[in-house]
């Protein structure tokens, strides 16, 4: 890697539509722009967080689904993306070439547009249920929701066949999703020391969501052999729904 500030800089560009700029990018500094990938969501979940608060007057359900669409408009709905595509693969694909093929097809199919129907209106219904508590929340579960996919990384290869544009991405190893981590538990330590968010509702959202990247792994596994970057996106946007649900979780 020539620098950090190099390896962030991927990350911003891997993930989001902000033009920061700096290619070309060597294969080592896509490699470790996974070990920075939280704080890309984190800042993405921070700016969905301010939307959020700023346009609580129109109600809590409009302001949720508009922080949503800020979100989409920073990050060209790229995880948004790999569910749909995931989706119709794997609901759709009888065997692992026709899963590949339909993952190529740039068209939704049914299992698609349910998921996204899914991922969307519940993220956005659990951020109006979450009210306030949810603007902070954000930065968490945006960072953790993408360090998740980073520990599958490492522990599945990459399926797709040569060529994939996010191949030198996925050679992440132990010591990005170290690095990853590192930045996640960070985020969370300085979120619950300022009294900004519930310790508790942290862990539970650590729990799940590993779960669901632990469950997802077995399922990507038995099904290709390994991961892809469609499939990396899936188990962000599970991930996120699955912090939501531990932050907006209320039992009375």
């Amino acid at each position: 890697m020539s620098s950090p500030l190099r390896a962030l800089r991927a990350a911003v560009v891997f993930l989001t539509r902000v033009p920061v700029g700096g290619f070309p990018y060597t294969p080592d500094e896509w490699r470790w722009a996974s070990a920075f990938f939280p704080l890309v969501g984190a800042a993405v979940g921070g700016t969905v967080g301010v939307v959020l608060r700023a346009l609580q007057p129109v109600g809590p359900g409009g302001a949720a689904y508009l922080a949503l669409g800020a979100s989409l408009l920073l990050t060209g709905a790229f995880h948004e993306d790999g569910l749909a595509d995931t989706s119709d693969a794997l609901g759709g694909g009888v065997d692992r070439a026709k899963v590949f093929a339909i993952l190529k097809d740039s068209r939704i199919g049914a299992f698609g547009a349910c998921a996204l129907v899914v991922s969307l209106g519940g993220r956005a219904s659990l951020l109006s249920h979450a009210g306030p508590r949810a603007a902070w929340a954000l930065l968490f579960v945006g960072a953790l929701a993408r360090t998740v996919p980073v520990w599958q990384m490492v522990a599945l290869p990459y399926a797709t066949p040569e060529g994939a544009k996010s191949r030198d991405v996925t050679r992440a190893g132990a010591a990005q999703a170290l690095v990853a981590s590192a930045w996640t538990l960070a985020i969370g330590v300085a979120l619950a020391a300022g009294r900004l968010v519930d310790p508790w509702r942290t862990a539970g959202a650590v729990a799940l969501s590993a779960l669901v990247g632990v469950v997802t792994a077995l399922r990507f596994k038995a099904r290709v052999g390994g991961v892809t970057g469609d499939f990396l996106g899936a188990t962000e946007q599970l991930c996120e729904l699955a912090g939501l649900a531990v932050i907006a979780w209320s039992p009375s």
